[in-house]
C-alpha cells in the first residue's frame, strides 16, 4: 500500500504528463523541422556521382558543389562541347571525375608523350583514341585564375592532356568529390 507522500507523489507525476508529452512532441516537431531544413540545404550542395569509366580507382564519390578543389582532390566538372567530346559522348555528355593535379598558378609541360606538373609527371599522351582519331595536346604552362588541370592516371584517360578539354574553368567545374565506394 502506498504512503500519503508517494500517493501525492504519483498524482504530480500524472499531472505533468500531458505537459510532458506537449513538450516532447514540439522537440521531435522542431527537431525534425531544422533536421528537414538541414538536409535540404545540404540537398542543394551535395551529390553522389557514380564514375562509370575506367580512368579512377573509385567508382562512387559525394560531390560537394562550390567549392574550389585543392591539388590532388577528386573533382567533378562538365566536358564541354568539343566536337571531339560529342562524338563519343553526346550532345549533352555526363560529367566527368577526375583527379586536380594543377590548380591556378602551376605549371603544366610536356616532354615527349609525357605531362608534368610543376615538373612531376601526371599522365601520358597517346596519338590517337581506341578508333583512330588524332588526339591533339592539351594547354602547357601558367594554370589560370579559376581553372584546373585535370586528369586521370589512366593510360586512356581523356582529361586535360588533351585539347578537346584542356584546363577545366569557372562554370563548368562542379565539385569537389569524395571518394566513397
Amino acid at each position: 500500500m502506498a504512503t500519503a507522500s508517494e500517493a501525492c507523489q504519483t498524482r504530480r507525476n500524472r499531472a505533468m504528463r500531458p505537459w510532458a508529452k506537449g513538450f516532447v512532441g514540439a522537440a521531435i516537431f522542431v527537431s525534425g523541422y531544422f533536421g528537414l531544413q538541414s538536409l535540404a540545404a545540404w540537398h542543394d550542395t551535395h551529390a553522389i556521382f557514380i564514375n562509370a569509366s575506367e580512368s579512377l580507382p573509385n567508382w562512387a564519390l559525394l560531390v560537394e558543389a562550390g567549392r574550389f578543389p585543392k591539388r590532388g582532390d577528386y573533382v567533378v566538372f562538365d566536358p564541354g562541347r568539343d566536337p571531339l567530346v560529342v562524338k563519343h559522348f553526346g550532345a549533352t555528355p555526363k560529367p566527368f571525375a577526375k583527379i586536380a593535379y594543377g590548380v591556378p598558378g602551376d605549371v603544366v609541360s610536356r616532354s615527349a608523350e609525357r605531362v608534368l606538373v610543376n615538373g612531376h609527371e601526371v599522365a601520358r599522351l597517346k596519338p590517337l583514341t581506341r578508333q583512330g582519331e588524332r588526339l591533339v595536346p592539351g594547354p602547357t604552362g601558367v594554370v589560370p585564375t579559376g581553372c584546373i588541370f585535370a586528369a586521370s592516371p589512366h593510360k586512356d584517360g581523356f582529361d586535360s592532356r588533351y585539347s578537346a578539354i584542356g584546363f577545366v574553368c569557372g562554370h563548368h567545374l562542379i565539385g569537389v568529390g569524395e571518394p566513397i565506394l
